[in-house]
């Protein structure tokens, strides 16, 4: 379904809530260069860090504003006072002030009032728009908060000085319908920014950020190769590639050289990327079917829902159990073996019982083999 073209902000947070997956630290150099990579591709927001976590994370976000890229920077805070003071003086001029939202968090963890937050909300924005701050209030928790307080705190978030709100899906139980019909009723009340922030605890995450989107968000939360506490947030490259295929949304992100950040963000986190994980998996442009792979042959578009050039990637035709003759003519073509049909069909009887014994494709070694077998 492409909609009216519009733009959506990417506000990337691989740098402070990807960090914040349990046993990821990423290095002072690593966090520069996947800045640096990330401008690089276009993102226009990057969420660097939390001031309050202490000395050592504040020189590291002015490190990264001393880099002086294109895009502008955010910190993350609770909506404390003392955490907001920590904020200043980092040479970053937003930050997004978390409270929450739902009365299961008002109640049970800050043991507070729905009062008390729309009072703090007020003086704490006030205060950051004192210090010279631009001011995001991230509504944590949201997705289990009542649309209606969720109201009240935009309007009291409005009413102090801030330019934008964070609707938090914090422990991902929303699904896309959901998010939409609340989106919705939020951009009704309010001319504010909206920014969806997701999590991928049932799979969702993208499929939310899609439909806050297509709802009247015009900012979104997202995550290097879907990073992130639990089950991560919504993946950058699913979002980016998403927005645009399917409602015609623009990013201003192009995602040709990703691979390069997505090996670097996995190998900095140390969190291995999945075969089969979308747009960035080993294996999601690979085919084996012999069926699929002629079609393939004749024309991409037979079996190409996403065109990998868009990520940087390629089609691969791979040598198994599946295969066809026309996989099997393709694979000694390219390396400069012509194969007929006949001894197409022969060949393909070797590879599979060589895939059902070793488990793996054949390599170029093998497939001189057994065309030397013939």
């Amino acid at each position: 379904m492409k909609t009216q073209a519009r733009q959506i902000i990417i506000d990337d947070t691989t740098l402070r809530d990807g960090e914040q997956s349990a046993g990821v630290a990423f290095s002072l150099v690593e966090k520069l260069a996947i800045a640096t990579q990330l401008s690089g591709l276009g993102v226009q927001e990057l969420e660097i860090g939390i001031p309050a976590m202490g000395a050592v994370e504040r020189e590291e976000i002015k490190a990264i504003a001393a880099l002086g890229l294109p895009s502008t920077l955010l910190v993350w805070s609770r909506m404390r006072r003392d955490d907001l003071h920590a904020c200043v003086g980092l040479n970053v001029g937003k930050v997004d002030l978390s409270i929450s939202a739902s009365d299961q968090h008002i109640q049970h963890k800050l043991k507070q009032s729905r009062q008390w937050v729309l009072s703090t909300i007020n003086s704490c924005v006030q205060e950051a728009r004192a210090l010279g701050l631009d001011v995001c209030v991230g509504m944590e928790d949201a997705s289990r908060a009542d649309v209606g307080f969720l109201i009240d705190m935009t309007d009291a978030a409005q009413q102090a000085g801030a330019s934008r709100i964070r609707f938090a899906d914090t422990v991902g139980i929303m699904e896309p319908f959901g998010v939409f019909e609340t989106i919705k009723k939020l951009r009704a009340a309010t001319d504010l920014e909206i920014e969806m922030h997701a999590h991928d605890d049932l799979g969702l995450a993208t499929a939310n950020t899609l439909a806050a989107a297509l709802a009247g968000a015009t900012h979104v939360n997202t995550t290097v190769n879907g990073l992130g506490e639990r089950a991560g947030n919504a993946a950058l490259e699913e979002v980016v590639v998403g927005l645009k295929q399917l409602y015609g949304f623009e990013t201003g992100i192009l995602l040709q050289n990703f691979p390069l950040l997505s090996e670097q963000v996995a190998r900095a986190s140390g969190d291995a990327i999945g075969s089969r994980k979308s747009l960035i998996g080993k294996n999601v442009f690979s085919h084996e079917a012999g069926i699929h792979v002629d079609g393939l042959l004749k024309d991409p578009n037979n079996y190409q829902g996403v065109d990998p050039a868009i990520v940087g990637r390629r089609h691969q035709l791979i040598l198994g159990k599946h295969s066809g003759t026309q996989g099997v003519i393709h694979a000694y073509k390219q390396i400069g073996i012509a194969v007929n049909r006949l001894q197409a069909q022969k060949l393909l009887t070797q590879v599979r019982l060589f895939v059902s014994s070793t488990k793996r494709s054949p390599k170029t070694e093998d497939l001189n083999l057994f065309h030397q077998n013939l």
